[in-house]
């Protein structure tokens, strides 16, 4: 496995695998690196021929008061485990390298940013579609594998593809969830022992709505008293929104009608956490 640490040097090894006709995936993180981020790593190494994983925590996509400066980091962890699933490149380069100094080019998704996360986290959406933009551009990638945890930003994500023309094609991987039903996440590691047993109000809530999605209730606005019900007899979380959408424009609906997203954000303690389920009048109950 080979690392680098510049855009010259990324485009370089990306421009050798396209001219011996590698089909490349790109695997966005900001490292920290759970099973969630090895699934996608699985998947776009069934998909593809040659594999990089980025690891870049992202100033830009964190409000003034959120959690950067103690965002968890591990490289040498991350690269051990990236080694045993046989990646075959680590693009990490420095805050400079992707912004250089004066740098006032950004890329928004109107409308959509201001969406879900992105109503609570004024910016936050940019921040993502401009690094993602970023890494589009640099690597070139055939295919881009994305967690569907983060449904607001694939939904985003995909958006911005389509209107700017970028080749690439855009992948949701299921999420990926611990054995009691917390959806994986970097930020778990700072959850106390109590908060972590706490963090599972977040799934049950969501599996209510399933239950009684599947009994029939297809009206937006019980679903969603539902599941604040849940988590408000949650000590110690607290709801930031719990929404029923369209998974692709992110837009409130009233009756489920075809496949909705169904999203939570909460606070537990001062750790902030999201989830989502997918339900279908058709198909219903499609945990993702």
């Amino acid at each position: 496995m080979k690392v680098k640490t510049t855009v010259e040097l990324m485009r370089e090894a990306a421009r050798v695998a396209r001219l011996a006709g590698l089909r490349i995936g790109l695997v966005p993180t900001m490292g920290a690196l759970h099973e969630g981020h090895l699934s996608l790593v699985r998947a776009a190494k069934v998909q593809c021929d040659a594999v990089v994983v980025s690891i870049f925590v992202n100033p830009l996509q964190f409000g003034p008061n959120e959690d950067l400066a103690r965002y968890p980091r591990n490289f040498e962890r991350d690269c051990e485990l990236l080694t045993k699933e046989d990646v075959d490149l680590v693009f990490a380069p420095s805050v400079e390298e992707v912004y250089p100094e004066e740098a006032t080019t950004y890329v928004t998704v109107e409308g959509l940013s201001d969406r879900l996360c992105g109503g609570s986290r004024p910016g936050h959406f940019r921040g993502v579609t401009t690094v993602v933009a970023k890494l589009l551009h640099i690597v070139e990638p055939d295919l881009a594998f994305f967690g569907q945890k983060d449904a607001a930003q694939v939904a985003i994500i995909r958006r911005m593809v389509r209107d700017l023309n970028f080749a690439t094609e855009i992948i949701a991987c299921p999420i990926v969830r611990e054995p009691d039903g917390l959806a994986m996440s970097s930020r778990n590691a700072y959850l106390t022992p109590q908060e972590r047993k706490s963090a599972v109000v977040l799934y049950r809530a969501l599996q209510e709505v399933e239950r009684r999605f599947d009994k029939g209730e297809h009206e937006a606005k019980p679903l969603i008293a539902v599941g604040k019900e849940v988590i408000a007899q949650q000590a110690g979380v607290r709801l930031d929104y719990f929404e029923i959408v369209d998974p692709d424009s992110l837009e409130p609906i009233d009756t489920i009608r075809s496949t909705a997203l169904v999203a939570v954000a909460a606070l537990v303690g001062m750790t902030r956490l999201i989830d989502n389920v997918r339900l279908s009048p058709s198909n219903p109950s499609q945990t993702t």
